[in-house]
């Protein structure tokens, strides 16, 4: 048989499958939502040693808050793995994805064990990356004190990725709605809060491509405020328990012991233990917590979230989203200067107004996010491009962060080997004096359709950290992005090395694959990237 009749036959094929698939997934849908009880975090005391080693913070007379950056992945996924071993009462774990990979599954064990020692468990997930967990997820939500809800989920075909897109297309008004938020809560006294997903490749543990992120360790009065965020979502409609959603022919038995299989040292192997300090010379977590001293920077600090609702398309009466927040923010407290570092960037119309007033007043501006090679949302990065020369028209300054050019860097190589980097962490600093961080990207499914988690703080120490730990004031690993002469369009300018190469193109990509995405995003609109 001619070979081009095969691939038409088997095309055929497919379609005809996907047909009966989507014929399928129109036939079943979400049971309707259950009335529980609500549910409540278990505050911080001084019965736990968490408790204890918090409680001077939380009984300071200046309602200041305690914050500790980690901008270093194997010491912020140390950190996580410390508060889950120490904790003696509650665990309040909320991610967009959790990896069924190295990472994702030692979290499950570490989880489970904490379950099994008496530790209240309540995983909260966003339900778009859970294919292929849900035996796990059934098996850790077995155990007594463990609870495991997803976050709008998926009723058809969760077994595999390409199935559920069948069901997200048959259901998109609804499915097109995601939890974004990332928060971490031990025994109501520590919390943990930025941009990074429970997944090998925000921890510099995968072999492909890994992300350079941001997270705070939090203690003091907004621990409880984002605590009250925590449980708006654990007992939202939006929110089902797993058990409702997720059916297992297996035996429990059977389940336990795949369980036990799929998250053993071989499977989900533990980190190499990280250096005795971190980049600011500070002990790890585990060194601080034996000697029941932790070391903060202490600060102004709120917990600020979009409501649980926004799922739906509504939010209660009087509410802002965390986009409207953050950019009231913006216009309100910047006085002299603006650095945004965002993955995912598209201004729009709106903030290319927003930008005109800022620089109208004097304030200047600079953003850093991915270049086209290095994102791994290469639409967004198209439809940021359409934005790139207008901003630097206003004066704005522009960086890309670049695998090739972050590479010129010898710690770079030995952080990501042979891994492509990628920035992820989510940060803006106002005035050198505020920093506001958590899950949220500037582009339009942040502002309109993702749900989202952040933190604002005012601390000049802080944000010297930051700009210490990036080398924010002299940054390399990117391209700096400026106008040709003829003031219509953008070149490159290498950074870390002598030469500081100029580039007419975008940096590592063909033409080829620029004119595919450009074809691409005609049919995608920018309001859903």
């Amino acid at each position: 048989m001619a070979p081009v009749l095969v691939r038409t036959l088997l095309l055929l094929q497919r379609c005809a499958a996907i047909a009966l698939a989507c014929c399928a997934a129109g036939c079943a849908s979400l049971p309707p939502p259950e009335a529980l009880a609500p549910e409540p975090a278990i505050p911080a005391s001084t019965a736990t040693e968490l408790g204890r080693v918090t409680a001077p913070v939380r009984g300071a007379a200046d309602g200041l808050s305690a914050v500790r950056p980690l901008p270093q992945a194997n010491f912020a996924l140390d950190a996580r793995l410390e508060l889950i071993r120490r904790a003696q009462a509650s665990l309040d774990v909320q991610t967009y994805q959790l990896g069924n990979d190295k990472t994702g599954r030692l979290i499950l064990r570490e989880l489970r064990d904490a379950a099994r020692r008496g530790v209240r468990v309540r995983l909260l997930l966003d339900d778009f990356y859970t294919a292929g967990l849900d035996p796990l997820l059934l098996a850790l939500a077995a155990e007594p004190k463990a609870q495991v809800r997803l976050f709008n989920p998926f009723a058809n075909g969760r077994e595999h990725m390409a199935t559920r897109w069948l069901d997200f297309f048959t259901d998109f008004r609804r499915l097109n709605h995601r939890m974004h938020n990332k928060l971490f809560i031990a025994d109501g006294a520590l919390a943990i809060a930025g941009g990074r997903n429970l997944a090998d490749e925000y921890f510099l543990r995968s072999e492909l491509a890994n992300f350079i992120d941001f997270e705070l360790l939090m203690a003091g009065p907004v621990v409880p405020e984002s605590a009250r965020f925590f449980d708006s979502y654990w007992n939202s409609n939006v929110v089902y328990p797993l058990q409702r959603v997720v059916r297992s022919a297996q035996p429990q038995e059977a389940l336990v012991a795949a369980f036990d299989t799929a998250t053993s040292e071989g499977e989900a192997p533990r980190p190499e233990a990280p250096p005795d300090t971190d980049i600011f010379g500070e002990p790890r977590l585990a060194a601080q917590l034996a000697r029941g001293e932790l070391h903060w920077m202490r600060a102004h600090a709120h917990a600020l979230a979009d409501s649980p609702n926004k799922a739906l398309g509504t939010r209660p009466p009087g509410t802002w989203t965390l986009a409207q927040q953050f950019h009231a923010t913006l216009g309100t407290t910047a006085q002299s200067q603006v650095l945004v570092i965002s993955p995912y960037f598209i201004p729009g119309d709106e903030g290319m107004a927003r930008i005109r007033a800022a620089r109208a007043r004097g304030i200047r501006i600079t953003v850093v996010t991915n270049s086209l090679a290095d994102s791994d949302e290469p639409l967004v990065n198209i439809n940021y491009n359409r934005y790139r020369v207008a901003m630097l028209q206003e004066g704005v300054e522009l960086l890309e962060v670049s695998t090739r050019q972050l590479k010129r860097s010898a710690q770079m190589r030995r952080l990501l080997r042979q891994a492509r980097g990628r920035l992820h962490a989510k940060l803006a600093l106002l005035d050198r004096e505020w920093v506001l961080l958590g899950s949220m990207n500037l582009d339009p499914r942040s502002e309109r359709l993702n749900t989202e988690f952040g933190v604002k703080v005012r601390s000049f120490e802080l944000a010297q950290a930051l700009l210490f730990a990036y080398s924010l004031d002299h940054l390399e690993g990117v391209y700096r992005v400026v106008l040709q002469p003829d003031g219509r369009n953008v070149q490159w300018v290498g950074t870390g090395d002598e030469v500081n190469e100029v580039l007419d193109d975008e940096p590592d990509s063909s033409l080829l694959t620029r004119l595919q995405l450009l074809l691409f995003s005609w049919f995608v609109p920018t309001d859903q990237l």
